[in-house]
C-alpha cells in the first residue's frame, strides 16, 4: 500500500497539462503515493450542474491532501447558457468550486511563495523571496452575493438604527433591481488566525518583517478590524518588524523595493491581488505555486488559471504547479524530497536551456513536457 493517497485534479484547460507533465516529475522521484482521480471543473457544471460533485468531496475526504491544476469560472448568465440543455430552467446556480473547497474543508490559510531563481530571464531581481499569507474563507470572496439586491436586505442596510438611509437612499432611487451587492464580511478570529500565522512562519524561518496589506483608511470597519488585530498580535511577537501598508500604496512600492518586504498577510481579495504582484516580480505566474491549507487538510494550486486556448497545446510553463508539489511534500513533511524537487527546479530554470514560450519567446519555447522531463533528469 502507498504511504499516501493524493486526490488528483486536473481540473480544466491546461491544468491537465501541468498535472501531467508534474506527475512525470513526482513518478521520477518515485514518491510513494496513490494518485486518486477526482471530478471538478467546468465539464461538470455544464454535464451535471455542479462543479464539485459530492463523489469528489467523498475522495478528498478520503485522502491525505488533493494536488489541484486549474478551473474556469464563468459569469451567471453565461455559465448558465452553457448547462446541458435538460439541466437549463432548473434555478441551478455556478459557484467557484476553489472557494466552496475552501470553506467546506476551512482551508483557512493561503501561503504562496514568491521567489526569484537565479538565472531567470523574466525576474524583476534576483534578491525577491516574499510570503503573501492570504486568508482564505471570509473577506471579499467569502461568496455572499446578490443581485438583484432583496429588498429586504435593502431595507435592514437603511434602517436608521443599524445603517446608512442616506446612503441607502440613491440605490432605491436606482432601482433595487440594478443593484448588485457583494459584502466583505470578516472575523477576529479569521484575522487573528493569519496574522499569528504570518508572524509564526516569519520566526520559525528567520524572515525580517511582517507587513499587513489593507485599506483602513475607507473600509473602516473590516480594515480597521484586520489592522487593530495585526497590531496585537505583533506584540506577541517583539523581535519582528511589524509595517502597514495600503493595498494601493504597496502596489507602487513593492515595485520600486521589492527587496524591501519580506513577509506579507491580508484578507482575501487583497491577498490575492498583491500575490499576482508578487509573482510578476520573479517571473509571472508560471512560476506562482500556492496552497490552501487548514488544520486537517491541503489542497496545492499554482495560482494561474485555466487559459483554454493553450489547451493540450503542451505550452504553458509547468514551474508553478511542480513548485506546489514541492509544497505539498512540505506540508506531508518530505523535508528532503521537497529540497530535492526545488534544487531541481531550480538547476533548470538557472540553466534556462529548457523553458516554455512565456521565458524564451513565442516561437522559441520548448514543450510543457519537455520542461517536465529536464526538471526531472535533474533529480
Amino acid at each position: 500500500m502507498a504511504r499516501y493517497r493524493i486526490a488528483w485534479m486536473p481540473g480544466d484547460g491546461v491544468g491537465v497539462d501541468v498535472m501531467d507533465a508534474t506527475r512525470i516529475v513526482l513518478d521520477a522521484m518515485k514518491f510513494d503515493a496513490e494518485y486518486i482521480p477526482a471530478d471538478i471543473g467546468w465539464e461538470f457544471w455544464c454535464k451535471e450542474g455542479n462543479p464539485l460533485p459530492d463523489r469528489t468531496i467523498k475522495i478528498l475526504k478520503e485522502t491525505d491532501c488533493a494536488l489541484f491544476g486549474a478551473i474556469t469560472s464563468k459569469p451567471r448568465e453565461e455559465a448558465a447558457e452553457e448547462l446541458a440543455p435538460e439541466l437549463r430552467g432548473k434555478r441551478l446556480s455556478y459557484f467557484s468550486p476553489i472557494v466552496k473547497l475552501r470553506q467546506l474543508f476551512d482551508l483557512h490559510t493561503n501561503l504562496r511563495p514568491c521567489k526569484a531563481y537565479p538565472g531567470n530571464p523574466l525576474n524583476y531581481r534576483d534578491d525577491i523571496d516574499l510570503v503573501v499569507f492570504r486568508e482564505n474563507t471570509e473577506g471579499m470572496y467569502g461568496g455572499i452575493e446578490w443581485f438583484p439586491l432583496p429588498k429586504k436586505v435593502a431595507d435592514a442596510m437603511a434602517d436608521a438604527e443599524v445603517g446608512h438611509p442616506e446612503r441607502m437612499k440613491r440605490w432605491y432611487e436606482k432601482g433595487l433591481e440594478n443593484v448588485a451587492l457583494s459584502t466583505r464580511v470578516m472575523s477576529r478570529q479569521g484575522c487573528e488566525s493569519i496574522c499569528r500565522q504570518a508572524f509564526e512562519y516569519a520566526r520559525k524561518f528567520k524572515r525580517k518583517s511582517v507587513t499587513l496589506v489593507e485599506k483602513p483608511n475607507v473600509l473602516r470597519e473590516t480594515g480597521g478590524l484586520m489592522t487593530r488585530v495585526f497590531r496585537q498580535v505583533a506584540k506577541d511577537y517583539p523581535g519582528i518588524p511589524a509595517w502597514e501598508a495600503n493595498i494601493d500604496a504597496i502596489c507602487m512600492w513593492m515595485l520600486k523595493n521589492p527587496q524591501d518586504y519580506d513577509v506579507l498577510v491580508a484578507e482575501n481579495m487583497f491577498g490575492d491581488i498583491v500575490s499576482d504582484l508578487c509573482a510578476g516580480l520573479v517571473g509571472g505566474l508560471g512560476f506562482a505555486c500556492a496552497a490552501n491549507i487548514g488544520d486537517k487538510y491541503a489542497v496545492f494550486e499554482p495560482t494561474h488559471g485555466s487559459a483554454p486556448k493553450y489547451a493540450g497545446q503542451d505550452v504553458v510553463n509547468p514551474m508553478a504547479m511542480i513548485l506546489t508539489a514541492k509544497m505539498m511534500l512540505d506540508w506531508l513533511g518530505e523535508d528532503k524530497q521537497a529540497q530535492r524537487l526545488e534544487a531541481a527546479c531550480a538547476k533548470v530554470i538557472h540553466e534556462n536551456s529548457t523553458a516554455t514560450y512565456d521565458v524564451k519567446g513565442r516561437g522559441k519555447g520548448d514543450s510543457t513536457t519537455a520542461v517536465a522531463k529536464a526538471v526531472a533528469a535533474a533529480l
